[in-house]
């Protein structure tokens, strides 16, 4: 079990208003963090919301528009080439080349990182063992199965042992086994002292996370650890309600003014209310005048997802995020 990060250790990733437009289209809207060494910090949000923008800004591979940010002590404006020596970077299309082999992949980045001569065996040593592709070194990269290719891309994003690792959609289409493993690698990483941020959109790996910025519409609505996002920002009850038809009984259920929200979830329902007895009630009440077979109903500890939506649909009925700059 990895130690918490020390909530006193300094900040070693830090923006402010930090914005990013494309014409008029503002994909960062001007979001201000910090992250601290050790710490595991994901980003949480849709596809579209900016989590890859961010990312690319703070590595220096893209240029901000606003803000101001500094990586490693480094400014991610003037000072780009030497914030690329302390990083290691994982896209979500893994860098890699197919064509080479396991162990050419590996040479490959040894070189591009410019690893020492006398380092060179021993880190892709380390990269093959840690990535479980001993046995598979010569084999060509693009023969490899998704789970493999993730961990090689790791392997290589960490060759020259950076104190930061930016990880942008790190699993996304990989299966739910190889995912469990890349978090094992990102844990033993984060152990050993090494600062992580990592873009996702699934929930469950949020769960993973010492920190969680959540993201929508190039907007930060949500800062905090994973148990202070679900008490901060859900002090109304969640209800898990198991049904028959559950999408045509959440139709009847939005109706309901003791219901704040309803939403699918899984094969049923969660609907959120302040007053849970009186919500439980009118939730009996309208299912069975609908015809709508009731399973199961009770109050439920909420979900990183509840909070999520939650979220979500809190910040469009207040009105629509400005995602335009107005001229």
């Amino acid at each position: 079990m990895r130690a918490q990060p020390d909530a006193d250790a300094e900040a070693v990733v830090e923006v402010q208003d930090l914005e990013k437009r494309f014409g008029t289209f503002r994909a960062v809207a001007g979001i201000s963090f910090a992250v601290r060494r050790g710490e595991i910090f994901g980003f949480l949000g849709p596809n579209g919301a900016g989590k890859s923008t961010t990312i690319r800004m703070l590595c220096g591979l893209l240029a901000p528009s606003g803000g101001t940010g500094r990586v490693a002590g480094f400014d991610i404006r003037r000072e780009t080439e030497r914030i690329k020596t302390r990083i290691g970077y994982m896209s979500q299309k893994f860098s890699l080349y197919d064509e080479l082999t396991v162990e050419e992949n590996i040479d490959f980045y040894s070189g591009i990182y410019r690893l020492p001569k006398a380092m060179k065996p021993a880190r892709k040593d380390w990269v093959l063992e840690m990535a479980g592709l001993r046995e598979h070194r010569r084999a060509r990269t693009g023969a490899l199965s998704g789970g493999w290719k993730q961990r090689l891309a790791l392997g290589c994003a960490v060759l020259h042992e950076p104190p930061i690792l930016f990880l942008d959609e790190p699993t996304s289409g990989v299966d739910p086994n190889s995912r469990r493993k890349f978090w094992d690698l990102i844990n033993s990483l984060a152990g050993q002292g090494v600062t992580v941020f990592v873009t996702t959109h699934y929930m469950e790996e949020s769960e993973y996370c010492d920190r969680l910025g959540i993201i929508y519409r190039g907007g930060l609505i949500a800062l905090g650890t994973p148990r202070e996002l679900k008490t901060r920002h859900m002090p109304e009850a969640v209800l898990e309600i198991d049904c028959a038809h559950p999408h045509e009984a959440m139709t009847a259920l939005e109706r309901l003014p003791e219901v704040k929200e309803v939403a699918l979830f899984g094969r049923g329902l969660h609907a959120i209310a302040a007053d849970a007895p009186a919500a439980e009630q009118a939730i009996r009440s309208t299912l069975a005048a609908g015809g709508f077979q009731l399973g199961r109903l009770e109050r439920i500890t909420p979900t990183l997802e509840d909070v999520f939506v939650s979220l979500i649909e809190a910040r469009d009925r207040s009105g629509p995020v400005q995602t335009e700059v107005t001229q």
